[in-house]
């Protein structure tokens, strides 16, 4: 059940804004400033934004209403992840929709299942995190007095739903148009399967919040810092069977050190950012070398690269300045 705090009395306008700045922040992260999508082809922000934007706003919408937290969202995120990876676009099980510099797949492949290892890793949690936590994270911080209640009335969400669906079909369509690529059943089926164990997970798991201890949380800066170190040695991970077992390891690693750091006293907001700038900062080095490894880091491209790297540090710093109000208001919103 949704509490009732200060951010449900803002006017309409005040929580369109963020969900629309939440379903352009999504794609713009995910693809753009990972440099997978270069930035001569933002015209691709018209089919894009309705499956990564309307995602990330379904689960973020979903989490609130229900009055749960980044467990819920981040388990959502990864369902998403599966879904989109193995049901939209397919590129976990069709070859021909990864780029030539990729040797993950065949080093990594499992046969019998006939999908990389490395890549069914690197994709569920790539997009739980940037697709959808990192984004999530820094506009919630950005509009304080609403950042943990819903944005969207039961309209606004059907509406999302359905641009959502709509956007996905359209994708899923273009694709396979031209590949004529589509998996099999076995392999739909049981991707089917592994997204509904993770919407459900999302709403086992941390269903009653941990009680907090009266050890001090670290310092804002240290928690970044771990954040970037992590999802750097993430993204970078080797290409052969070290790769999946070494995100296993930093996923495993991160989750038990953020949940014993988020039961200490004064864990919050700005904790939270501090972790989504320190996966935001991997990415924005990270862009150039996917870039560069696409063959696409033409004169263009990297000038447009450059320009959403400083923007989206900009809007890290914008948000960073907007924590002392929304740790105001951890009295009267879940801060979780």
């Amino acid at each position: 059940m949704t509490q009732t705090t200060p951010g449900e009395r803002l006017g309409m306008p005040r929580r369109i804004v963020p969900a629309l700045g939440l379903f352009l922040l999504s794609p713009l992260i995910a693809e753009y400033l990972l440099g997978n999508v270069p930035s001569s082809d933002i015209g691709g922000m018209i089919i894009l934004a309705p499956m990564y934007g309307g995602g990330a706003l379904i689960i973020r919408e979903v989490t609130r209403r229900t009055g749960r937290g980044w467990p819920t969202l981040l388990l959502l995120g990864c369902a998403y992840g599966v879904l989109e990876a193995s049901l939209i676009d397919q590129t976990l099980f069709n070859p021909d929709q990864l780029f030539e510099g990729d040797v993950s797949r065949s080093a990594t492949l499992i046969p019998a299942l006939g999908f990389s290892a490395g890549n069914a890793v690197g994709f569920t949690a790539g997009h739980a995190i940037w697709s959808i936590g990192v984004p999530i994270a820094i506009v919630e911080t950005l509009v304080p007095r609403c950042g943990t209640t819903p944005w969207l009335g039961r309209l606004g969400l059907t509406v999302t739903c359905v641009v959502f669906v709509l956007g996905s079909l359209v994708l899923f369509n273009g694709i396979y148009d031209e590949s004529g690529f589509m998996a099999s059943p076995p392999q739909r089926i049981g991707a089917a399967v592994v997204v509904a164990l993770l919407v459900v997970a999302a709403f086992v798991i941390g269903r009653r919040p941990r009680p907090a201890t009266d050890r001090r949380a670290p310092k804002p800066w240290l928690v970044g810092t771990v954040g970037f170190v992590a999802s750097a040695a993430f993204f970078v991970r080797p290409e052969d069977w070290w790769g999946p077992v070494v995100g296993l390891v930093l996923i495993a690693a991160m989750t038990v050190v953020i949940t014993r750091w988020s039961r200490r006293d004064g864990w919050g907001v700005a904790h939270r950012l501090a972790l989504a700038g320190g996966a935001l900062l991997t990415y924005a080095f990270g862009g150039f070398l996917l870039l560069l490894l696409h063959g696409t880091a033409n004169t263009v491209n990297l000038i447009g690269q450059t320009v959403l790297v400083l923007g989206a540090l900009v809007l890290f710093l914008v948000a960073r300045r907007a924590v002392p109000r929304a740790s105001d208001l951890r009295g009267t919103a879940d801060v979780r």
